[in-house]
């Protein structure tokens, strides 16, 4: 590590000399106003949170949008645009008021309409709405400010998936946007949360800047993750698009950023010297990775291949090569979160025992007949980067055909909801990742549907017993049926293999001693951040 740390720091001068011009500051505007400058993970380039899961544009959506209800530290749903709601006797009726002075940003009032438009927009994509949406028989604004939502049976999981935290949120937004195709995305950005979206100041793959929304009236209780009052402390937060990670840590050694959200494992002793720097881990339960195979195409759309590729993936290495800090990464083989009330390893053994000479014996079985395999390759996230390279390496292991396609996270997340075939600009596998409050149950897991071309996320699996299995949890009410219910839902989500689980890991944050108010969460949230 120390070798690592002196050649990271032996470059940083020659990095310093571009780096004015290349995030744009500004000294005396920013004198003017309070500007929280911070790095995300990723470029903004999708803008629309319910058409694409990206975390970066979820992110994006908890800046310029509110929902009607969001979940605490404890992952528990509370009110947000709602003052007040009632259930009735039998369960199937739910009757929202919302709150008073709710307004969109072009200066209108949030109506009942507004947000029962967006609710069943986020309910034709997501895959815990399309689960409730499944039992609504109706859904409608009773005036400007009730909604009543009536189900044809009961149903366990109402509060759970409208407050949901994480991909896809159920953000609302205007009528006439939430009226737009859900399979595209909206043609502009009016939200009515904290902080406002700056159109003609975005930069895609540079800036992004929101201005503080002064008609925002946050709730009176204090911050709880998604929950609570949220006050926009700063007039403007610029997410500022630095790949090279060099970069990065410069800007914010020398001050010319607040906040960095994802800085490399390797690079945190460099950081950790600087008394003027904070890090921390702000999110408990961590992150899950994903290595996700395309069902529809040769040669994953056979269960023996998929199996083969379970086989060989292998956490240890997975997460030495991405993350390499023992501090900052488990083996985790449940596709549940690990530490979440459902973690098992229900039918886990290909994961639990990666054997390559399984795997060799899995893809002989399932007749591999030398069908080159896509793996799409996000070059400028460093963790799905390396998970990349290990599963290149480990198919080729096994004696596949393999070819990365290098591209920036941005356009990954484009070319992944492309369903032609490899040849027409398809692909076969790509990586990603989940915070561990969007995969704690069978039905908030986007990535266990197994709805087809239809309904499933990208991948797009195909299982009517595994979604037969799903629906009977979000139904169930008992938890110990429940708990019976996730294990054979976990077991039959590896024997189909809805996906492979490449380990779990814990990001740390950096920012400024000068910045305060952050709030631990498994979403990065910039309302109640202060900067002196």
């Amino acid at each position: 590590m120390v070798s690592i740390t002196r050649r990271r720091l032996g470059v940083l001068t020659a990095a310093a000399v571009a780096l004015g011009a290349a995030i744009g500051l500004n000294v005396q505007a920013a004198q003017a106003e309070t500007v929280l400058r911070v790095i995300p993970h990723a470029d903004l380039k999708n803008v629309d949170p319910i058409w694409t899961t990206a975390y970066i544009t979820r992110n994006h959506g908890y800046m310029v949008y509110d929902t009607l209800f969001a979940m605490d530290e404890n992952l528990e749903p509370q009110p947000q645009m709602v003052d007040t709601w009632e259930v009735s006797e039998d369960t199937l009726t739910w009757t929202f008021v919302l709150r008073d002075g709710l307004t969109w940003h072009d200066g209108t009032p949030v109506t009942a309409e507004d947000c029962v438009a967006s609710l069943k927009r986020w309910g034709a994509r997501d895959g815990m709405g399309q689960k409730l949406m499944d039992v609504v028989a109706s859904l409608e604004a009773t005036d400007d400010k009730t909604i009543v939502m009536t189900l044809s049976e009961p149903y366990g999981l109402v509060l759970e998936s409208i407050g949901k935290i994480s991909s896809n949120v159920p953000f609302m937004m205007p009528k006439r946007l939430a009226e737009t195709d859900p399979f595209e995305q909206v043609p502009e950005i009016v939200g009515s949360g904290p902080f406002m979206f700056s159109q003609e100041e975005w930069v895609p793959g540079s800036k992004v800047v929101y201005l503080r929304n002064e008609a925002y009236q946050p709730r009176e209780e204090s911050p709880s993750a998604a929950a609570g009052g949220k006050l926009a402390e700063v007039d403007r937060v610029e997410w500022l698009y630095i790949p090279d990670q060099t970069t990065a840590l410069n800007a914010l050694l020398n001050g010319e950023v607040d906040y960095w959200e994802n800085p490399p494992v390797d690079l945190v002793p460099i950081l950790q010297q600087n008394s003027d720097i904070v890090v921390e881990v702000l999110d408990p339960l961590g992150n899950q990775g994903m290595l996700r195979m395309n069902h529809l195409h040769p040669p994953f759309d056979n269960e023996k291949i998929r199996q083969a590729v379970v086989a060989a993936v292998n956490q240890e290495t997975y997460m030495q090569a991405a993350i390499g800090d023992p501090e900052y990464f488990n083996v985790c083989t449940s596709l549940y979160a690990c530490g979440s009330p459902l973690e098992t390893t229900a039918g886990a053994d290909l994961l639990v025992n990666p054997n390559m000479e399984t795997a060799k014996k899995l893809l002989e079985e399932g007749g591999y007949d030398g069908t080159p395999v896509i793996i799409l390759q996000a070059t400028d996230i460093p963790v799905l980067n390396a998970a990349s390279l290990v599963t290149a390496q480990t198919l080729r292991d096994i004696g596949m055909e393999v070819e990365l396609q290098a591209m920036d996270w941005a356009t990954l997340t484009s070319r992944r909801a492309v369903q032609d075939p490899v040849a027409d600009g398809g692909w076969n596998v790509f990586h990603t990742w989940w915070i561990g409050g969007d995969i704690s149950n069978p039905v908030t897991h986007t990535g266990l549907s197994t709805g087809g071309t239809e309904r499933a996320w990208f991948g797009w699996p195909d299982d009517p017993k595994l979604e037969e299995l799903r629906d009977a949890f979000s139904k169930e009410t008992d938890a110990a049926a429940q708990k019976a219910l996730a294990d054979e839902i976990h077991a039959r989500a590896l024997q189909v293999v809805t996906h492979a689980n490449f380990g779990t890991w814990f990001n740390p944050v950096a920012y400024r001693s000068n910045v305060s108010g952050l709030i631990k969460s498994p979403v990065q949230f910039f309302w109640n951040v202060s900067k002196e």
